[in-house]
């Protein structure tokens, strides 16, 4: 039996490490009640998304594309200017001739257009969503009236809905970004404390030194994450299930939501891939505060710093999701424990997928570290021994009958 469990490899000990831990945890009565907390979640994940999309639409405000005649565009321009002074206006820039296509001048995101003035001093013609040119009515009118020398008289704007806009479309994935980033923020707070706990609770039983001789501490920790992994996975399928049938029976569906730029199948497959990263990022560095701690009362002192972390590195990625390229991004996308959030943040509003290839491979990278950091760590100052030791064929006929 010693040569037997002598050949298993560390991803066969995981694999029986992630079983046991996930069969006990899943059939437990805690799991049931620890279901329901996430709903009280729900509201600040909406809040924050919408905050955060507003405050990007404040710092990046939309610009109103001027298809006038050059002459009309001059002077429409120098009355804006005299009547900023006293009113806020939007920012005008001229685009081409009064033959430019306005559909393609509002595709465009790079410019953030949010509407499209074309026509006459005297017959304007607004073109952009519904809520951006009925909000400029009153001001394009202003402005032909006082361009055009007219006095009191204001010219009828004519309205020309469209369905989006550069600058509409790129505040709606800012807001998605945002919203996603705020989720995975706080799915991975809520679930990686279970992984302190559990391991709390094996070394109180001693549990845990029967592992430690059984199978090699890489393989305990490992396994452990990816068991907790797959309760996480459990809790978020049935937290989305209620969420989805909560938004059919409501009449609302993901359509009504500002799609990424990756398009919702893959964003989605991203933002679980993301969130796996994140996971066993952060449970990896509460997995060894676990360990080293003694009590459950330590293992809330240890933590703290680590909580702290976690917001400062939150911030980070949020305060970079209306500036993708900016080299706070691109910081927040090379540390390891923000990456998955920027990069969650980046799929929202980029649809380029090689950078997910390297971010991810980046990650994996750090994931393997910690746990062998974190391992090494706990067989040195918990279990104060060097390389492992001999393998008990006892113990470990325990374990495989768990």
């Amino acid at each position: 039996m010693n040569d037997g469990t002598s050949r298993l490899s560390l991803a066969q000990a995981a694999y029986v490490v992630a079983r046991r831990d996930f069969r006990a945890i899943l059939f437990s009565k805690a799991f049931l009640f620890f279901l329901l907390g996430p709903i009280f979640f729900g509201g600040i994940s909406i809040g924050a998304a919408s905050i955060t999309q507003k405050a990007a639409e404040n710092r990046d405000p939309p610009i109103l594309a001027v298809t006038m005649s050059q002459a009309d565009t001059d002077a429409l321009v120098a009355a804006r200017d005299r009547l900023d002074q006293l009113i806020d206006l939007p920012r005008m820039e001229r685009v081409a001739s009064n033959e430019a296509d306005p559909g393609k001048v509002l595709a465009d995101t790079k410019r953030n257009f949010g509407a499209v003035l074309a026509g006459t001093l005297e017959a304007p013609r607004l073109i952009g969503t519904p809520e951006r040119i009925e909000r400029w009515r009153g001001e394009v009118a202003l402005a032909a009236a006082a361009a055009s020398g007219s006095g009191t008289s204001y010219p009828e704007v004519a309205l020309q809905p469209t369905a989006t806009s550069g600058a509409s479309q790129k505040s709606g994935r800012v807001g998605t970004a945002t919203g996603a980033l705020t989720l995975l923020f706080l799915l991975t707070m809520l679930l990686a404390g279970m992984v302190m706990s559990n391991l709390v609770e094996e070394k109180a039983n001693k549990i845990i030194e029967i592992l430690a001789a059984a199978i090699p501490m890489d393989a305990v920790f490992l396994g452990k994450l990816v068991a907790m992994l797959g309760v996480s996975f459990v809790g978020i399928a049935v937290w989305g299930g209620l969420a989805s049938a909560v938004a059919l029976a409501g009449g609302a569906g993901i359509g009504m939501l500002p799609a990424p730029a990756v398009g919702w199948p893959l964003f989605a497959v991203l933002f679980l891939v993301y969130f796996a990263m994140a996971y066993l990022l952060i449970g990896s560095v509460f997995l060894t505060i676990g360990a080293m701690a003694p009590t459950v009362r330590d293992v809330q002192t240890l933590s703290m710093p680590a909580t702290m972390l976690q917001l400062g590195i939150f911030f980070l990625a949020t305060y970079s999701t209306s500036d993708l390229g900016s080299p706070v991004e691109l910081a927040a996308t090379a540390f390891p424990l923000s990456s998955p959030y920027a990069m969650v943040s980046r799929a929202a509003q980029q649809p380029d997928l090689w950078p997910h290839l390297v971010a991810l491979a980046w990650q994996a990278l750090w994931v393997s570290l910690f746990v062998r950091f974190g391992a090494q760590l706990f067989r040195r100052l918990v279990m104060k021994s060097g390389p492992q030791g001999s393998r008990s064929g006892g113990r470990w006929r325990w374990l495989r009958a768990r």
